[in-house]
């Protein structure tokens, strides 16, 4: 694999040579500085340029960049809709393990683009003096943000009114169902939950990575153990218990929240966990 002075070499000459660039930016988790550093990281980079067309008649320019292995095209492609109308983007992985998010921009559009930016953002070539503000990429975008009462029950009214969507699910031997709303909506408001009883604790100046991907940094051993086995679902019976924790440590860590915050929690928990209890778990058809 080529290392991060090879690569940033490589985009420089690129960059320098080409008339049709006037600007280049790196973006995302090589910039931050907060996050471990490793060879995995993606490079996230990209031109803005006086004219997109000419990039566009062919891919043969990409080759600049190493040993291509695959390429997607998301604003070429029929199934995924593109993020952005007037920028045309290159995922791009290479032989030697390498991957490239290249997006090629309207030098029209710098304007959008800083005001629409995560702040993860280092400017590496500026011909034309046009960024007359300094630029320092920071993640505070990212950061856990402190809820207010009412964003503190809307996480709890989703996750009970979601719950019986799995519960339902499960009672029927509906598995896809079933996990689909426990992977993709309760459990994100229970880790929604836990941050914020992280951001508690530690304070709301930080961010527990994409996807929460460092939250187990912040958690106790046995408590990201716990959260753990609620992704242990490799059946009905298995995932009534995962479901089942996954409540439990809701109930827990959304009481902890609201006692610190001094926010009133909400009566409607044991109601949903009774109905549940008498709907579904004990056998009614």
């Amino acid at each position: 694999m080529r290392s991060e002075v090879e690569m940033f070499q490589l985009f420089s000459d690129f960059a320098s040579q080409d008339e049709r660039i006037r600007i280049s930016v790196l973006e995302g988790s090589r910039t931050n500085r907060n996050i471990p550093q490793d060879h995995y990281q993606d490079y996230d980079i990209s031109f803005f340029v006086t004219s997109m067309d000419s990039y566009l008649e062919n891919d043969d320019w990409l080759q600049h960049f190493g040993e291509l292995v695959f390429v997607q095209k998301p604003e070429d492609m029929e199934l995924f809709p593109p993020d952005f109308e007037n920028w045309f983007t290159y995922i791009l992985y290479f032989a030697d393990g390498i991957k490239i998010d290249l997006s090629l921009i309207p030098l029209t559009e710098l304007k959008n683009y800083f005001q629409s930016s995560d702040g993860l953002v280092e400017v590496l070539l500026d011909k034309d003096k046009r960024i007359s503000q300094e630029v320092i990429a920071t993640d505070e975008k990212y950061w856990i943000q402190k809820p207010s009462a009412r964003s503190f029950d809307d996480c709890c009214n989703e996750f009970w009114s979601v719950a019986t969507y799995v519960a339902k699910g499960l009672r029927r031997n509906e598995f896809l169902f079933a996990i689909d709303h426990l992977h993709n909506n309760i459990r994100q408001e229970l880790l929604r939950m836990i941050s914020w009883d992280i951001g508690i604790r530690q304070g709301f100046t930080f961010s527990v990575g994409k996807n929460y991907k460092f939250i187990q940094q912040h958690l106790a051993p046995e408590v990201y153990e716990k959260l753990l086995r609620t992704y242990a679902t490799a059946g009905i019976e298995q995932t009534w218990l995962a479901f089942e924790l996954c409540c439990d440590m809701f109930r827990d860590i959304s009481h902890e929240v609201a006692e610190k915050l001094g926010y009133a929690y909400p009566s409607y928990d044991k109601n949903i966990t009774a109905w549940i209890d008498n709907t579904y778990k004990k056998g009614n058809n």
